[in-house]
């Protein structure tokens, strides 16, 4: 079970770092999705803050200090349960809003799998 939850989670601090990074350099692609979703632009360095510190999180959990790791995960599902309702509000059914459902995915599967290693 363990070998689970450490791919899991190494999956969900690389797509997290990934999406941070993207975040940070305002790929066209974020901006897009943002705005389709009316997110402002504004707003993307204080959310891929939050995404960072959960990556971090995860990454502590891993080093030992698995309660921060377990609330990281619960605190990326309930920012990525956000991220799909923000999608599904502004009326999106297109292939954007599979991004935010994967990485909900993966957060969730990171917290279920650590909660039972």
């Amino acid at each position: 079970m363990f070998v689970a939850y450490l791919a899991v989670t190494v999956l969900a601090i690389a797509a997290n770092a990934f999406i941070v990074v993207a975040d940070l350099a305002r790929a066209r692609f974020v901006l897009q999705n943002s705005a389709a979703v009316g997110v402002p632009e504004s707003w993307l360095p204080g959310l891929a803050l939050l995404k960072g510190a959960g990556a971090v999180g995860l990454l502590l959990g891993l080093l030992g200090v698995p309660v921060i790791g377990l609330l990281a995960a619960a605190g990326l599902v309930l920012f990525y349960i956000g991220a799909v309702l923000t999608h599904l509000r502004a009326g999106d059914r297109s292939a954007s809003l599979g991004f935010p459902l994967a990485f909900l995915l993966v957060a969730a599967a990171s917290l279920t799998l650590g909660l039972s290693a």
